[in-house]
């Protein structure tokens, strides 16, 4: 089986239309997609109003690991194509922040590797969220 994929750790504007364009192929039954964006509350439990994110990656290893989770997934599920875009820099409110998209020949392989590659990425790939806040900003989850 060959799979295509195109992942990056970028500060440019992620452009979704163009992301599920490039996960689709003549074959492709499903394309699973999830978009990520910045929101106006915390991480945490407080009353703060968040105003924007920003991102920081380790400049080597995060493309790398996407990589391989990408990889994965497409074994793992049968995937035709795997595109996972991911931002760094500062994010304002409403604005995408990270994407994955999966294609394969049924609806339930995408999604469901989708969902895997989305919740990997989240817990393994070394990326760091500062929260600004109406009222200064802070690091999520620890650097």
């Amino acid at each position: 089986m060959s799979v295509e994929l195109s992942v990056a750790i970028s500060a440019a504007p992620l452009d979704i239309a163009a992301v599920i364009g490039a996960a689709g192929t003549p074959t492709s039954g499903g394309i699973g997609v999830f978009v990520g964006t910045v929101r106006s509350t915390p991480s945490d439990d407080t009353d703060k109003q968040v105003t924007g994110l920003e991102y920081e990656a380790h400049p080597t290893l995060a493309e790398e690991t996407l990589r391989s989770l990408a990889l994965e997934a497409a074994h793992k599920w049968g995937l035709e194509r795997v595109v996972a875009l991911h931002r760094t820099g500062t994010c304002e409110l409403g604005e995408p922040t990270v994407v994955v998209a999966c294609s394969s020949p049924h609806r339930a392989e995408a999604l469901d590797a989708c969902r895997w590659l989305i919740d990997e990425l989240k817990a393994t790939v070394p990326i760091w969220k500062k929260e600004i806040y109406a009222d200064g900003s802070s690091w999520v989850g620890g650097r």
